[in-house]
């Protein structure tokens, strides 16, 4: 995320401001939820009897033995990713979703509308960010609308660097996009992003006007 965040400097930089950055923020107020690790045997008995099939036709359809699928649920092996594919293809799904932990409760029916300049407001020396959706909590994504106030890169301390991916879409004005294995990008609207977190970026305003940009970063 472009903030002006201390955590997220090069080492040996100082911050020009003490204020907490918008990820901070978002994790403090429980914006993240650690995932569970996934049983993988208990996964393949739910999708099976969520499809109402006994461990043989289950084994049929994939092309397996009773006794390796019996095997694959109570965790006395490891299947082969062979083995994986069967049970993908035999349960119509693909592998990832093997993996995928099912919706606690399906349905949440979660909601949060908010009205243009109705946004939770976090200004900083570089940016003016607008937090979007910020009545919901345990969110996996960081929505906000940012109007870029710097105009050059010696106006940030170094590097913004912090876990997870965003995605950057120009909304008004130019911008000039700035990562660190790359050379800088002249952007304008209708332009978009999409990067590494963690690897080091920041954004000025190349228009005489500041650029506002939507920014999605991912709390993963």
């Amino acid at each position: 995320m472009l903030v002006d965040d201390p955590d997220c400097r090069l080492q040996g930089s100082m911050s020009k401001s003490d204020e907490p950055s918008l990820i901070q923020l978002a994790r403090e107020s429980g914006a993240h939820i650690q995932a569970e690790p996934l049983d993988l045997g208990s996964r393949v008995r739910d999708l099976r009897k969520s499809r109402g099939w006994t461990l043989e036709q289950a084994a049929r359809q994939a092309g397996l033995a009773r006794s390796t699928l019996s095997k694959i649920e109570n965790g006395q092996m490891s299947p082969t990713f062979d083995a994986l594919k069967k049970l993908a293809t035999g349960l119509e799904i693909g592998v990832p979703q093997l993996f995928t932990p099912p919706t606690k409760g399906q349905v949440t029916g979660r909601r949060d509308i908010t009205m243009s300049g109705e946004g939770q407001t976090h200004v900083t020396t570089t940016y003016e960010h607008e937090l979007l959706g910020s009545t919901l909590t345990k969110k996996s994504m960081l929505p906000y609308r940012s109007r870029v106030r710097a105009r050059r890169f010696d106006e940030f301390d170094g590097w913004v660097r912090h876990d997870g991916e965003e995605f950057l879409l120009v909304l008004t004005g130019t911008i000039r996009l700035y990562l660190e294995f790359y050379e800088p990008v002249e952007m304008r609207r209708g332009d978009s992003a999409y990067y590494d977190a963690s690897m080091g970026h920041n954004v000025i305003s190349t228009s005489p006007e500041d650029a506002v940009i939507l920014w999605v970063t991912s709390l993963g």
